[in-house]
């Protein structure tokens, strides 16, 4: 017999697999304004954005910005730009982090 407590686990997971996952088989033939189909396109780099920027923007216990995390993400995003690779754009960051971290910045 299964716990119920994973049951509803199981039944939510799923549910939720199949609601995201109708948009991605369904959602191209669903009638939508041009005008929220274009704002579409700037979801992704919102979210990426949203997700990212708050790691950079560390506080350190003086109340300023923790400056090596900071410049490693601008150089990490400046390869990422020049480079469009994903593992150029972490080991550059990594990397910039890591010698910053070194020279004691």
């Amino acid at each position: 017999m299964i716990d119920p407590l994973w049951l509803a686990v199981l039944i939510i997971g799923l549910g939720t697999f199949f609601w995201r996952g109708s948009f991605l088989l369904f959602g191209r033939s669903l009638p939508m304004p041009d005008l929220v189909r274009r704002a579409l396109n700037y979801v992704p780099p919102a979210v990426f954005a949203a997700l990212v920027l708050p790691g950079l923007m560390q506080w350190q216990a003086d109340g300023s910005v923790d400056g090596a995390r900071l410049a490693a993400g601008l150089l990490a995003g400046a390869v990422a730009w020049r480079t469009q690779g994903t593992v150029a754009t972490l080991v550059a960051g990594m990397l910039g982090l890591w010698a910053l971290r070194g020279l004691g910045l």
